[in-house]
């Protein structure tokens, strides 16, 4: 049984002192591929050269919303000349959050569009990071599918409404799953985990961020993504096997720049 952690930060200070450490722990817990964000056009260098020396990392690269104001303005050629590289397979994370204000929603809105518009230059899907801000998520993204109809992309670390995760699936979007689906208060959430198609899924862990239960309150790290999983397991009431083929055929299915492991999942 093989796991993805499709959403985590390895280039966080948290992990220098163990990095490597952390992706082993990740191997052995059946973690078969990691995508690390970075989430600064000035830290790309830094991200390249910590997935460059290792076949199951691949990375994606944006601005992330709480970023839009100090990183300047971003162009979509930027964009698509960072992500020709072989190891970038995805645009992001981008969106809007509204719940920290660390950068204007007009500078937010300007750059997720300039990312969905590098996005469908490179073929790559978008990343999208949403936090009370969803009437404006949902706005731009049917506007920016245009006469396209469609959106190649996530939702990560999804913790909003069921009308938001209908939307994006409508679009033709994905829906990631981290650690706050486990919480004791999530219940609405696993009600929304249940609803949704099972090939629109995915499981992350968003670490250094929200572990998961039976681990909250530690760092998360990428080997505690089998945690998430079995509770998605749960709450559609399919065994653990079940999603780890299914999020992790997706996610090659999604992130198709990323090489298919040999061994099948199984």
């Amino acid at each position: 049984m093989m796991l993805v952690d499709s959403h985590c930060h390895l280039d966080f200070p948290d992990f220098d002192a163990e990095r490597g450490d952390v992706v082993a722990r990740a191997r052995a817990a059946g973690v078969g591929h990691l995508l690390t964000i970075c989430t600064r056009l000035s830290q790309v260098r830094r991200n390249l050269d910590l997935v460059e020396p290792l076949p199951d990392v691949s990375l994606a690269v944006g601005v992330h919303p709480h970023e839009a104001d100090g990183e300047g303005d971003v162009e979509v050629d930027r964009l698509v000349e960072i992500a020709a590289h072989a190891k970038v397979v995805g645009i992001g994370e981008t969106g809007l959050d509204y719940y920290y204000a660390h950068s204007t929603p007009e500078r937010q809105q300007a750059s997720f569009r300039t990312h969905i518009r590098a996005a469908r230059a490179t073929g790559l899907p978008v990343i999208v990071h949403t936090r009370d801000a969803e009437d404006d998520t949902i706005a731009i993204l049917r506007d920016e599918a245009g006469a396209h109809g469609s959106m190649r992309g996530v939702l990560h670390c999804f913790s909003g409404t069921r009308r938001l995760a209908e939307a994006a699936v409508e679009l033709g979007m994905h829906v990631s799953f981290s650690g706050i689906l486990t919480f004791k208060r999530a219940e609405e959430l696993r009600e929304t985990a249940r609803a949704l198609p099972e090939d629109r899924l995915l499981v992350e862990t968003d670490a250094p961020y929200l572990a998961p239960v039976p681990k909250r309150g530690k760092r998360n790290e990428p080997a505690f993504v089998v945690h998430t999983a079995a509770c998605l397991a749960e709450a559609r009431g399919v065994d653990p096997a079940v999603v780890a083929r299914s999020t992790s055929d997706t996610f090659f299915r999604l992130f198709d720049k990323v090489p298919t492991p040999a061994a099948p999942c199984v």
